[in-house]
């Protein structure tokens, strides 16, 4: 009997030079400049669905107006970072911006990671100096009719002892308005902890909230097509399927980080088969692989 052939364990030279240009080749085969379904938080690609385009303008009219606290809550991967990114970029310059990007900490932790995130060079050594400090550089910047905010991301993870003392900060005020505005985004979770009846001041302190909805089918092709030509300079040169397109749709439930993972996963599948034309029968491995990505916990748990 003849021994079976043995097979090598590890990849070849060939096939790992393969892997290291597999992304450029797979790019210069589509046409793309960059890669179109990245899930970094990237403004360049932001895609203003109906949604969004609520949130955002919302956002920047209560900043203005100096509606004190204003919560974004959405499903995970519905676009939140992007969009407070977006609202960064959106700002004038004679407004002041503080941003938490963890939120897990204590409340002098915060507050000191605050008064840093402001520029505020005075030496503090306590709790109630920094809270000293940030008074006097948010009642100055107003004297000069200058603006501040402070942006939460993943607020669902505050303690409640640091939601009330973000209540404090935002007692900072004079006769007319408030003096610094905190904008709170987070996933549904962040309200069911800010229904809780420890934080009732707080939450009527609320001068703005919206849920971040999913987008809908037509929003979901015009996504994929917005990304794709972003990543093209325009000129696109693949096809999809509305058969294909709807899959997409129905699996990610809108929600754009999902929408990247399967459309990544589809161009991947498409760049093996040697096509640019995306049907769900070049796509229907791809799509099944995937199930399990877009599966919602209930699911998993089944």
């Amino acid at each position: 009997m003849q021994a079976a052939a043995e097979t090598s364990p590890l990849p070849s030279a060939s096939e790992l030079e393969f892997i290291r240009e597999y992304a450029g080749r797979r790019n210069a085969f589509f046409g793309f400049r960059e890669e179109p379904f990245s899930n970094t938080p990237d403004p360049d690609f932001f895609f203003m669905s109906a949604g969004h385009r609520e949130a955002l303008y919302s956002l920047l009219f209560g900043i203005q107006e100096r509606r004190g606290f204003m919560v974004i809550a959405g499903e995970i991967g519905a676009g939140k970072t992007t969009l407070s990114r977006l609202l960064l970029r959106h700002l004038s310059t004679d407004v002041k911006t503080a941003f938490v990007l963890n939120p897990k900490t204590s409340a002098s932790a915060m507050l000191a990671g605050i008064v840093r995130d402001f520029g505020i060079q005075e030496k503090m050594r306590t709790k109630a100096a920094c809270f000293t400090a940030l008074q006097k550089f948010l009642t100055e910047g107003a004297e000069r009719q200058q603006n501040a905010v402070l942006v939460v991301d993943e607020a669902q993870w505050l303690d409640p002892r640091v939601l009330e003392e973000l209540r404090m900060l935002s007692n900072l005020e004079t006769m007319k308005q408030k003096l610094l505005q905190i904008v709170l985004i987070g996933q549904p979770e962040l309200k069911e902890k800010l229904s809780q009846p420890s934080l009732l001041q707080m939450r009527q302190r609320i001068g703005l909230f919206l849920h971040l909805r999913a987008m809908s089918s037509a929003e979901t092709r015009a996504y994929i097509f917005h990304r794709l030509s972003c990543a093209s300079g325009g000129q696109v040169k693949l096809s999809l399927e509305d058969a294909l397109l709807e899959s997409i749709h129905r699996m990610s439930r809108g929600i754009p980080r999902l929408i990247n993972s399967l459309c990544d996963r589809v161009l991947m599948a498409a760049y093996f088969s040697g096509t640019t034309q995306l049907t769900e029968a070049v796509a229907v491995k791809a799509l099944e692989e995937m199930s399990f990505v877009c599966s919602q916990p209930a699911e998993v748990m089944a």
